[in-house]
């Protein structure tokens, strides 16, 4: 069997790996969660059709990524994720419920009429609601910290269950809407569009407030996380991030008042990908925080090697569909009735 470990480092590799799996879930699924949770606001039933259409292209493929992320996780790092796993077997369930329930009421709406269609329209928003919700406390129970006793889950049932996870789940929810606002601006046109730029207007407040609110209080976590942002030697490498996230948020509130229609949703995934990054900083190497880190958590080199096969043969061809069905889709999307 072949062992790239020689010349590979293939742990490293494979976080890197797992870690873009779940960054492009965020950015691809967030935009769709967002015009779920932004749903029932829409001003009538025209804008909600039309807002579901644009995503309709979408929606399925996009949560590829999310299988990628878990089942990269189960393969290549396997004590992580006995670990994690019964550590957040509840919020994952009823996040996969939330998706499901989503998933459902997106099929059954187009079919659907009258009060039947109102029923599926609050199916879809609450299914999204959730989902994200449970994400940001996924999240946010991930960053405080995991209790070990040597190589399994040592907390309780509900340890996901904090002050900081639930901000945090509230926070994700926002920045869900905010990506799906931006979203139907680009997508959408006159009324539609107008609301939704309105909308992402308030929202915006709301998810600066949550950033700023999660910047603040994940150094004062762990003592690593402050000495790693706060030291001397690092100010230089990592101001920039914080900057470059104020300028961001500057620029996409000038875009939404100059009625910009593309520039507002790529600001909004730049934001996502500063606040990816700045955590991603935050957490380095932990897997398992603060205890295990990926190469501890690491399964073997034969293994990692064979999988990287599958990998390379693979991952070119899902990026490939998925770059292909965003251009065979761009431009405004119309409402029709067949789906």
């Amino acid at each position: 069997m072949f062992d790239f470990s020689s010349f590979l480092d293939l742990p490293l590799l494979w976080a890197g790996i797992i870690a873009l799996a779940i960054f492009l879930y965020v950015l691809l699924d967030g935009f769709d969660l967002g015009v779920g949770i932004l749903f029932p606001f829409a001003p009538s039933d025209d804008c909600r059709n039309r807002m579901m259409s644009s995503i309709a292209p979408f929606w399925d493929g996009n949560e590829t990524w999310l299988v990628l992320g878990g089942g990269g996780l189960f393969a290549a790092f396997p004590l992580a994720y006995a670990i994690l796993m019964p550590a957040f077997y509840i919020p994952i369930i009823l996040m996969l419920l939330g998706l499901i329930f989503r998933g459902i009421a997106f099929e059954f709406r187009f079919k659907a009429k009258g009060k039947m269609q109102k029923v599926w329209d609050y199916s879809f928003h609450f299914g999204s609601l959730s989902a994200s919700l449970f994400q940001g406390i996924i999240l946010g129970s991930f960053v405080e910290g995991i209790t070990v006793e040597g190589r399994s889950f040592g907390g309780g049932s509900f340890d996901w269950l904090s002050a900081f996870s639930m901000m945090t789940g509230i926070a994700l929810v926002f920045g869900y809407a905010l990506l799906g606002s931006t979203w139907t601006i680009m997508k959408t046109e006159n009324k539609t569009q107008e609301w939704a730029r309105q909308s992402a207007k308030y929202i915006l407040i709301y998810v600066a407030l949550f950033m700023g609110l999660v910047s603040l209080w994940v150094p004062f976590l762990k003592d690593q996380i402050f000495e790693r942002w706060f030291a001397l030697s690092n100010l230089m490498y990592l101001f920039p991030i914080p900057l470059i996230t104020a300028l961001s948020f500057i620029c996409l509130y000038r875009a939404l008042y100059k009625k910009r229609e593309i520039l507002p949703f790529i600001l909004s995934m730049s934001l996502f990908s500063l606040g990816y990054v700045g955590l991603a900083i935050s957490l380095w190497p932990w897997i398992v925080p603060y205890q295990i880190s990926f190469y501890q958590a690491a399964a073997d080199s034969k293994s990692l090697s064979l999988m990287i096969i599958g990998v390379v043969a693979f991952l070119p061809i899902v990026l490939g569909y998925t770059v292909y069905s965003y251009y065979i889709f761009r431009g405004k999307s119309t409402y029709q009735h067949e789906y």
